[in-house]
């Protein structure tokens, strides 16, 4: 994973709405696509620099760590 630039992962986004952690990830590191996932969704499952997984709630707000991936 040290081949990855900038701001990897945003504990401090736990708890907020999904569209606001997608908006500040995208601000705070401009190499990575923050993609919202609603809660139960399957995503791949390989490794890339350039993509943050923005794990939702059915209430819209995120409840994991969103972490490059």
């Amino acid at each position: 994973m040290s081949e990855c630039k900038g701001k990897r992962s945003w504990p401090e986004l736990v708890g907020a709405k999904g569209t606001v952690a997608e908006a500040t990830i995208e601000r705070e590191n401009p190499l990575v696509n923050a993609i919202i996932v609603p809660e139960g969704s399957s995503v791949i499952a390989n490794f890339q620099c350039d993509r943050v997984w923005v794990w939702i709630n059915k209430e819209g707000f995120v409840y994991q760590v969103p972490t490059i991936g």
